[in-house]
């Protein structure tokens, strides 16, 4: 009896101990989630969460111009990693409102990332709707909190030059390359 119980009990200490040791990926898109990064996080806690990455902050440098207010995130080195936006401006307790991925690290579980092609998209996730813009192609992806946009140069001619065509994702190539991932948490 006194075996079974600390097979038991070893098994469970292995368990609890494995999860303890299960770090966060730093570059996992998830629900809510982009590596460290989370909805919930204020813009006077980036500091801490990027400690050893440089935070540039953007603003606005006199009324005529429309410059966002973005918090640029970069590697050491100097790669730039991500583009935030935060909910309200020059508020150090706002939360984050929505993040272009940048570098293409930062990936799904299933692998998309900036990097990718619709295929990445259509083989992975449902999409909740298209956009037909001026110059490019939104995919939603609500599962992931995504608007993926498509370059409308790598669709076919006939949806080029009209905004006023519904585009479905069957009329768009699987080889077409993602141009910009934004994750929107502006329903915190």
């Amino acid at each position: 009896m006194f075996k079974k119980i600390s097979s038991i009990l070893l098994i469970c200490l292995s368990i609890v101990s494995c999860q303890k040791d299960k770090k966060q990926d730093p570059f996992e898109i998830s629900y809510n989630r982009i590596g460290n990064l989370t909805n919930t996080v204020k813009v006077n806690q980036l500091d801490s969460i990027y400690a050893n990455d440089s935070i540039v902050k953007l603003s606005k440098t006199n009324q005529f111009v429309n410059m966002s207010n973005a918090i640029e995130v970069y590697e050491k080195g100097g790669a730039k990693l991500l583009s935030l936006e935060p909910k309200v401006e020059n508020d150090p307790t706002s939360v984050i409102e929505s993040v272009q991925i940048i570098d293409p690290r930062f990936k799904t579980v299933s692998g998309l990332s900036v990097d990718g092609v619709f295929k990445d998209i259509k083989d992975n996730y449902n999409i909740s709707k298209i956009n037909n813009m001026l110059s490019a192609a939104v995919i939603f992806v609500d599962s992931i909190q995504a608007s993926i946009t498509i370059d409308k140069k790598e669709l076919p001619s006939e949806l080029k030059f009209n905004t006023d065509t519904k585009i479905e994702a069957s009329q768009i190539p699987d080889s077409a390359k993602i141009k910009h991932l934004i994750i929107n948490w502006d329903d915190n």
